[in-house]
């Protein structure tokens, strides 16, 4: 068991839904039904003042919440956040973290973004993240991440022995609690298979540009390219899409389920992920994933996924091309996707984090 209580940062719950956030959201979730089943100790989830707007994303059995202090943001977190959880260990699951906490607590920092690819942020954003994670490191906070080649690069960048940052993969079955809504299909004038999905936001690192190769095959073919996602203009810079792109706005997990299980593929042909969320997500679905090679997406999907490369602009429509064109090739890549992303599991994922609290307490 865990000696002293185990407090959770609950600022996340403040913040603009992306894959950050969901992961948060998840782990929290799992850790309340691993608590009702008697696997983790009663845990407390700390929250700033929150009003109607707040994102609540659905996550199992949520622990119990106390909010505390008056601040928000960055204030709360580094000043009203370690008050509440002087005398326990404090759980951080969204690459921040209050320095007055030093070594009592846990950290997940998702990639090494703000340095290896800092034009797709602002610059107030990269100096506070460097800042503020180079002094975590200094005060003896527990690193974890959520891929071997997150590890690898934060290592390198915070000075850190790669064996002292623990590797926590991200789940996938949370798409599945809910039935898909494939009325957003009639919605956007999409039929099933005759289109190519994307999923994300627009920050430069994502190469949304690479698309426009794939939108003209497509297109020569009667098919769309259709992105869902958002952007957050405080943190990310944004980049130019190909133009002929269908956008789709917001999705809800019943639409984005249903969006996976109609595309034809889903498309990622981001530079930079530190997981992947989207991948393992149209994966469980039964939708062939198209990404770029190298990073974390390569180490999460493997070989059940096609690969184009970043430095050949014609790779991506080409594989497209052979996904859609090749005999039984895409039935293949739908069954082999869906039984590695099955091995996901949100529970599975808390529970390595509860080995990591464990050693940190």
């Amino acid at each position: 068991m865990m000696p002293g209580p185990v407090y959770l940062n609950g600022r996340y719950l403040a913040q603009p839904v992306t894959g950050v956030q969901r992961f948060a959201a998840e782990i929290v979730g799992a850790i309340g039904t691993l608590t009702a089943a008697g696997e983790w100790p009663e845990t407390t989830l700390l929250t700033p003042q929150l009003d109607g707007s707040a994102a609540v994303l659905p996550g199992g059995t949520q622990p119990s919440a106390r909010p505390v202090g008056h601040r928000q943001g960055h204030l709360w977190e580094q000043i009203d956040l370690p008050r509440a959880a002087r005398g326990g260990t404090l759980v951080n699951l969204g690459n921040t973290a209050p320095l007055l906490s030093g070594a009592g607590q846990v950290v997940v920092i998702h990639d090494a973004g703000v340095f290896d690819t800092p034009y797709s942020y602002s610059w107030k954003f990269r100096l506070w993240y460097k800042s503020l994670q180079h002094a975590l490191v200094r005060r003896g906070a527990r690193i974890a991440t959520v891929s071997e080649f997150s590890r690898a690069r934060i290592a390198a960048r915070l000075g850190l022995d790669p064996a002292r940052i623990a590797v926590i993969y991200e789940g996938a079955d949370h798409i599945l609690r809910v039935p898909a809504d494939e009325s957003v299909l009639a919605r956007h004038g999409l039929e099933r298979g005759r289109f190519a999905l994307v999923v994300g936001s627009r920050a430069a690192h994502k190469n949304l540009a690479a698309l426009d190769e794939v939108v003209q095959a497509l297109a020569a073919r009667g098919m769309v390219v259709a992105m869902t996602g958002g952007a957050n203009r405080a943190v990310f810079q944004d980049t130019e899409e190909a133009s002929a792109i269908r956008s789709l706005g917001r999705a809800s997990d019943a639409e984005l389920r249903a969006l996976y299980e109609n595309a034809a593929c889903l498309l990622f042909p981001s530079r930079y992920e530190g997981f992947g969320l989207p991948p393992v997500e149209a994966m469980i679905c039964g939708c062939p994933v198209i990404a770029t090679r190298g990073g974390a997406v390569e180490e999460i999907c493997g070989e059940d996924a096609l690969y184009a490369r970043l430095d050949e602009p014609a790779s991506l429509s080409g594989t497209i091309t052979r996904l859609l064109d090749e005999p039984g090739l895409r039935a293949d890549l739908s069954a082999r996707g869906r039984a590695r992303a099955e091995r996901l599991s949100w529970a599975s994922s808390a529970r390595l984090l509860g080995d990591v609290v464990r050693q940190a307490a």
